[in-house]
């Protein structure tokens, strides 16, 4: 895992220990955009968000209408149904579940299935629900790291892919050029997403503009298609020809990829501003094309071929080739950025270890940047694009990791809604005759293609599976030896206070950083211990991440004297906003003189981490491997040194060895 000192763009980023969450002390609240801020992050919702599912239009209609879904034929009847059932799936499960319902559901500010899990984590009672709670958000994480894996390589390979129409000859040039473009995609996410949003959203603009004038025309010269608005055609074709509906919709639910990006991505700009570019600029840009793309089908079946790059006269194919590859990179941007913050929620929930986690504004909690998720995203996005070669190969792998996240969401969503919410039954159960029995349909379609490549999201969900329930497993055995270890904090106090022959108090100040006012520093335990000695001044230090930009110096810190102010040991909680450095030094320095053990020269203070040594050879009950696995990920968590801006030359590292 990367380092959290490692150099950071110059806009002011600061790293983050992401580490579960503290209480929050009141008058401390969640962080969401300002309204005043709505049209600017509007603007680059369009270049975040929003790439995913716009450029679905690519390659969505390629897939219903191709080779492997061959029983969709190019009649009235057939494309009228298709077309409506892409309208109403948009509307039913964007329109409706995610923008209009699901977004309500934001845990201090951020989205996606993990912010369901810990929200349901904060309310629900009773061992059995939590557990399942947990059991399908890490499902849901776990398929969506295989939807930020597939998008980027399925988007770009579908953008170049349109040289072949312009020119045949240039086929060989597009797995090499897709290469590249991916690689320069992964090299600028260190900018952070408001850079690259504001960088992407005109051409964005650009891009949902010409994806409407693209479609108008053929609208206008076959006007017949806008029969397909009425959801009746839907249920005609699926009445006609039951088994062809259900085919289509495993390529149907491509126009809906993007939609839990869109949910995950909700930290990074605020529900205001993505609802107000979905209903204003994406839901009629998508319509318009989609409608336009059937209107050219139904007058020339030969189309189905590339539906979206034959929209455009045969002048215009290079350019909208560029603009196409262009606008597959943003698309990418929408997962990426997503895969960014469900890791994140992934750490506070204890699902992964601590990573090293960049804020790229100054105004908005959400963006932010992480790399070893990037560069992990990166090498699994060119062996994907090396390996498939073509979108269309692609396309069956797609498919189940949207799906698969949709069911999981709206399971999720409609426990929030019945045991927390109080939701009336009448209510649940229109949403799930709208929204889960669509969904389902999508899950059944889709489940047909994992010999033709299905399995290919459910081989990496099983990975990012087993990754998350080791550390949560060796987790909580490391947890349970390590509090063994360090034992009652009031104890060792006791035995410092009352037997000073044992304990020699020596002059000096030592902070100790430490999660909780509860147990011992193992580091403050091993000097008692082996050397005999405890400083006159102790300070244990408490970091508390809260989710609001800036904690004002005079509510930054709290200070508890442990036992007599005599004894000399204090407990100092530091609160953070997520711009504020976690900087333990500075913190300590509003804090002294607020107490008398904290009459200090911080100066001359010395800093001891407790860290453990582990290793994967004691009995606990994991597997070997998962020992291992284990092991590797605890030592290559974050550097503490580093996130806590501790100086090199008075830190000293102590702590225990471990078997697992």
């Amino acid at each position: 895992m990367t380092s959290a000192g490692e150099a950071t763009p110059p806009a002011a980023r600061q790293p983050e220990s992401a580490g579960p969450d503290a209480a929050r002390p009141s008058g401390i609240h969640g962080h969401h955009p300002s309204s005043g801020r709505t049209f600017p992050l509007a603007l680059g919702a369009l270049g975040i968000v929003f790439g995913d599912i716009g450029t679905s239009p690519l390659y969505a209609m390629q897939t219903v209408f191709s080779i492997e879904h061959n029983t969709v034929r190019a009649t009235r009847s057939d494309v009228l149904g298709v077309i409506s059932m892409v309208l109403w799936s948009i509307t039913l499960v964007v329109s409706m579940k995610y923008v209009s319902l699901a977004m309500r559901a934001d845990n201090d500010g951020e989205g996606g299935i993990l912010a369901l899990v810990a929200l349901l984590r904060r309310h629900l009672q009773g061992t059995r629900r939590l557990a399942a709670v947990m059991a399908m958000g890490l499902l849901g994480a776990a398929l969506f790291y295989g939807d930020a894996v597939i998008t980027p390589a399925i988007s770009v390979l579908s953008a170049i892919e349109g040289l072949e129409v312009a020119n045949p000859t240039l086929v060989d040039l597009v797995l090499p050029i897709a290469l590249v473009v991916l690689s320069g995609l992964f090299v600028i996410q260190r900018w952070g997403t408001g850079v690259v949003g504001k960088a992407f959203g005109p051409v964005m603009v650009l891009w949902f503009t010409v994806l409407a004038m693209l479609g108008l025309p053929h609208i206008v010269a076959n006007p017949l298609i806008l029969q397909a608005i009425s959801p009746t055609y839907a249920f005609m074709f699926v009445a006609q020809h039951p088994f062809i509906a259900f085919v289509a919709m495993g390529g149907v639910v491509l126009t809906i990829t993007g939609a839990e990006a869109l949910y995950a991505d909700m930290g990074h700009f605020g529900a205001r501003s993505i609802r107000l570019s979905w209903y204003v600029v994406v839901f009629p840009a998508l319509a318009v094309n989609y409608l336009g793309q059937g209107a050219m089908i139904l007058a020339d079946p030969s189309a189905v071929s590339n539906p979206f790059f034959l929209l455009a006269p045969s002048w215009a194919a290079l350019p909208l080739v560029l603009l196409a590859t262009v606008a597959t990179v943003i698309a990418s941007q929408a997962v990426i950025s997503g895969a960014f913050s469900v890791s994140r929620q992934a750490v506070r929930l204890g699902m992964l270890p601590r990573l090293a986690v960049r804020h790229t504004s100054r105004e908005e909690g959400g963006q932010i940047y992480v790399p070893v998720i990037n560069w992990i995203l990166f090498v699994g996005v060119l062996v994907l694009t090396a390996a498939f070669r073509s979108s269309s190969r692609l396309a069956a792998a797609y498919g189940l990791a949207v799906t698969g996240t949709l069911l999981l969401t709206s399971a999720l969503f409609l426990l929030l809604a019945r045991y927390v919410w109080q939701v009336q039954t009448w209510k649940l159960v229109v949403y799930i005759l709208l929204v889960v029995a669509v969904e389902l349909t999508f899950l059944g379609a889709n489940l047909t293609k994992i010999v033709n490549g299905g399995w290919l999201p459910l081989v990496i969900a099983a990975l990012v599976v087993a990754i998350m329930t080791t550390f949560r497993r060796g987790t909580d055995a490391l947890h349970a030896e390590e509090r063994d270890l360090e034992g009652p904090l009031q104890l060792f106090l006791k035995v410092v206070r009352d037997h000073p022959e044992l304990v020699r108090r020596v002059p000096g100040v030592a902070v100790f950083p430490h999660p909780n006012a509860t147990t011992t520093p193992l580091a403050l335990r091993a000097n008692a211990d082996f050397n005999h000695v405890v400083h006159e001044q102790v300070i244990l230090v408490q970091i508390v991440n809260e989710n609001v930009p800036h904690i004002r110096h005079v509510d930054r810190v709290e200070v508890d004297d442990l036992g007599d102010a005599t004894d000399g040991f204090v407990h100092v909680k530091v609160h953070v906003g997520f711009t504020d450095s976690q900087d333990i030094p500075t913190g300590l320095a509003l804090a002294v003189g607020t107490s008398r053990a904290l009459d200090v020269d911080l100066d001359q203070a010395h800093y001891f981490l407790s860290v453990l040594t582990v290793q994967a050879t004691g009995h606990r009950g994991l597997r070997t491997w998962r020992k291992r696995l284990y092991a590797w990920m605890y030592h290559n968590a974050a550097n503490r040194t580093e996130v806590f801006h501790l100086p090199p030359e008075r830190t000293i590292v102590m702590g225990a060895h471990i078997e697992l």
